[in-house]
Parts: structure tokens; sequence; C-alpha cells
């Protein structure tokens, strides 16, 4: 469920499946005309049907029904070995967080997202809000079990980079090599990775004041974006 005319516009430019457009009757929006000329069906909404269907509490007056992908993670096999980086959540639960770290993997290049086993649905209509409509354009496979995952990536030859908050042992991320066929691999809001995850290496977000380290969605943009200037230079 896509709610909202920009999250609805980014489903139909990537030309995602969007089986149905439904708008509060008399809403006059761009996206409507965009999805009548793609061929989408499009329903008119009687007053306070909307606010039952939605999810949120004040609902915009579009929505969408989308089909969801079926992508593997052999699809990431060609672009990982092309020298591209992956991001990993590993039972990353918050919604928001997880739609975050979808946008942040989206922005800065990554070339497709895990959400592993554990992990909230993708399909989860914060999810797809907090993407702000990026999960319609980056490849996201979910429900792999996280150590499925991580022994597929090492086999592949791709470096896999954890994150940790403050360990010793861990390297500062921006002076760890994140170039070539790489994977971000971030855990728990709460509890960081779970015990027994296969990692070749930690990365650290060194903190300058007394917080103790940042939350997962906005590590995983620090530790992106870090990949991304690195492939720039």
């Amino acid at each position: 469920m896509a709610e909202g005319a920009k999250v609805v516009a980014e489903a139909l430019d990537a030309r995602a499946r969007v089986e149905a457009l439904y708008v509060v009757a008399g809403t006059e929006d761009p996206v409507i005309d965009a999805a009548l000329a793609l061929g989408v069906r499009v329903y008119d909404l009687a007053p306070g049907v909307m606010e039952k269907i939605a999810d949120t509490v004040t609902p915009q007056p579009v929505l969408a029904v989308v089909g969801s992908s079926t992508l593997t993670l052999e699809d990431l096999r060609a672009p990982l070995l092309n020298g591209g980086f992956v991001v990993v959540g590993a039972d990353v639960r918050d919604p928001g967080n997880a739609g975050t770290l979808i946008r942040s993997a989206e922005g800065s290049g990554a070339c497709g997202v895990v959400l592993c086993a554990g992990s909230v649905e993708t399909t989860n209509p914060k999810t797809v809000r907090a993407s702000a409509g990026a999960i319609f354009h980056v490849p996201v496979i979910a429900g792999e079990e996280p150590a499925s995952v991580l022994g597929w990536l090492g086999r592949l030859g791709v470096r896999r980079w954890g994150t940790a908050a403050n360990d010793a042992g861990a390297t500062d991320y921006d002076k760890a090599q994140l170039t070539g066929p790489t994977a971000l691999v971030l855990g728990n809001e709460a509890h960081g990775l779970p015990e027994g995850v296969d990692v070749d290496g930690f990365l650290s977000i060194p903190m300058a004041g007394r917080t103790e380290s940042l939350n997962v969605a906005m590590a995983t943009a620090v530790v992106c974006f870090e990949a991304a200037r690195q492939r720039r230079g």
C-alpha cells in the first residue's frame, strides 16, 4: 500500500505493478492523470472511506495498491561482482528505520537491500512511506535468514562489514576500504547484530558528544554515503 501522491508517483515512475489507485472524490493531482495514462484503474472514494482503509490517522487523498516484487539474492550477483555494494538489515524491526535504511541505500547508489528474516515486512505501509518511494527504485530482497545471506555473500567474495558501537576492535567508518564488492550489515535498533553473524570486520562511527551511538537508520546513512564518497573518489 503506497500512500501519498509522491510515493505513488515514484511507483509509477519505476514502472512498478500498480494494481489500482484510490482517491478521495474531487481530488485533483497530476499523479491521477499519470496513472490513467498508464492504464491503472482509478477509483473515487466517498467521504470518510479513505480514513478507514489508510494506515495513517490523517491520510493523504491518494493511495495505491502495488504488487510486491519476487527478487532473490541471485539478482544481486552481477552488480556485486561488478564492484557494487549492498545493505543488509538483520533483525531491523522498526518500519520507519527500515524505510529510511532503504531510502539511504537507494540514494547512495547501493545495488540492493536485503532485509533478513526477523526484520519488519517490506510491505508495511510505514516502511513504504519512510522510504519516500525509494523502495520502488532499488532491489529489495526479504525473508532470508541472516546466516544464509552472509554465507552467500562470503562465498561470492564480498567484503562484509558489520557495525558496532564503541567496539575497541572496530575500524572507523571513514578509514575502512569500502570500495569493491561490499556488504554493509546493520543490526537491531536496541541489540545490534544477532549473535553468530559472520562478518569480516566491524565499522564504528566515532561520537564526539555524550550520545553513545546513532540509531540504525542514521548509521545506515552515514556508512552508505561514505561508501558512495569513496567510489566517487
